[in-house]
């Protein structure tokens, strides 16, 4: 089964999964949010956004297993030059469902609800799924690219004559491409010199190295 969910920005009706009349086995759900879903919840954190999600529902006889995937682009400012840009966004959760006396949702992968239940609201899922695929350190790719314009460029300048403030902008993974990169130059750099020094070398002494090598 595939259905495709209508919505309105309205969390109470629009994000709902009527599992009542499902047959056991797997079900696919699809929605789409928007800015206007996120004022639901006062979060207002990028200027715009708009995101695809879907809901494998998978019915067992006692429990639900749900995967949730999104995808989609927000536009945020970046932290560096301010100036806005597109930045895509994807992520995927799990969740169990299961039922019993009262409804709780202290654990971030079980959700119990009452056996009176009939339907799912899934809308909090999504927001907290997306939110959290958001990065706290927002940097344009063309901070790193060098693509930006002239006047984020000459800003880019003044900022990188604090190293340690452009470099709080980057964690532990970005460090450690950029370490990779720089030993990659260097290994070029020792190699580019050593094919200059062998360049150099008076053929005579290097015909008498290769005797005594060989020796």
């Amino acid at each position: 089964m595939h259905a495709q969910i209508m919505y309105s920005m309205n969390i109470e009706k629009d994000f709902l999964i009527p599992f009542t009349g499902l047959k056991n086995g797997k079900h696919s759900f699809d929605f789409k949010v928007d800015s206007s879903f996120f004022e639901n919840y006062n979060y207002n954190d990028f200027n715009h956004i708009n995101a695809e999600i879907n809901v494998l529902f998978d019915k067992k006889i006692n429990l639900f297993e749900l995967h949730f995937t999104a995808k989609g682009i927000a536009n945020v400012p970046c932290d560096v030059t301010n100036q806005d840009f597109d930045m895509p966004i994807e992520s995927e959760i799990d969740l169990v469902v299961k039922f019993g006396d009262s409804f709780n949702d202290d654990h971030d992968e079980i959700l119990i609800i009452p056996f009176t239940e009939h339907q799912l609201n899934v809308a909090q899922y999504i927001y907290e799924m997306i939110v959290l695929a958001i990065p706290q350190k927002r940097v344009h790719p063309g901070v790193k690219d060098g693509t930006l314009d002239s006047a984020a460029l000459d800003y880019l300048g003044y900022v990188n004559e604090d190293e340690d403030e452009f470099g709080d902008l980057f964690d532990d993974e970005d460090e450690d491409i950029f370490n990779l990169i720089d030993d990659l130059d260097e290994e070029e750099d020792v190699e580019e010199e050593e094919e200059n020094t062998n360049k150099d070398i008076d053929p005579r002494w290097a015909e008498l190295k290769k005797l005594l090598t060989d020796k």
